[in-house]
């Protein structure tokens, strides 16, 4: 999420909604970024080398990958996320997926937890970034949406009361198509789960 806004729910204080086009509204889940939830430890189990958490946030993944002794690295445009979790020991910049990145071509692993595969809102774009990124024999582990959900991209914003962000597209990911949309970067799944309600995949190139 982007701007403003979200460093303000961050802090803790604020109720941040996201609102679509047709202005319908919905809570910005600060609350499941801040700490671990269930579904988490199966995807931090798969991690394996030098992993880049890309969309970090808090980072919450970034600092339990470093706690277990991984080399870990988050990325976040929010300058007070990046900030709360180098706070929390867990190393982070400040930097979009699309610019330059420490380490391309060498990660292991690429985590887009949280649906952040749907950042920008061109899913191919950002997996073949990823795959840019990293190193051979590499995996992206990724968030998707559930069978039986619908992918698509939408333009969003925040708002909090009467204040609104700039709108930005987001995409959302379905579990059912997520094939198509790796084979259209030149991946494949390799391993599809479900934990705690949320599904997860596995991308080879």
């Amino acid at each position: 999420m982007i701007g403003e806004l979200y460093e303000r729910a961050l802090e803790g204080a604020h109720r941040v909604e996201i609102e679509d086009a047709a202005g319908r509204r919905r809570p910005l889940p600060i609350g499941d970024w801040l700490a671990l939830r269930p579904g988490d430890a199966a995807l931090l189990d798969r991690c394996a080398g030098p992993t880049l958490d890309v969309g970090s946030g808090p980072g919450r993944l970034t600092v339990a990958l470093t706690e277990r002794g991984l080399l870990a690295l988050g990325i976040d445009i929010a300058p007070h996320a990046v900030a709360l979790t180098v706070a929390s020991g867990g190393p982070a910049l400040c930097r979009d997926v699309f610019d330059q990145v420490p380490g391309a071509g060498l990660w292991q692993t690429i985590l887009l937890a949280d649906g952040n595969i749907g950042i920008g809102g061109d899913p191919v774009a950002l997996l073949r970034r990823a795959g840019e990124l990293l190193g051979r024999g590499g995996r992206i582990l990724a968030e998707v949406a559930g069978p039986g959900t619908r992918s698509h991209t939408e333009q969003v914003r925040l708002r909090m009361a009467h204040t609104v962000g700039e709108w930005f597209a987001w995409a959302r990911v379905s579990a059912d198509d997520i094939g198509v949309f790796a084979a259209g970067c030149g991946a494949a799944v390799d391993e599809m789960w479900e934990e705690a309600g949320r599904w997860f995949v596995s991308l080879r190139f």
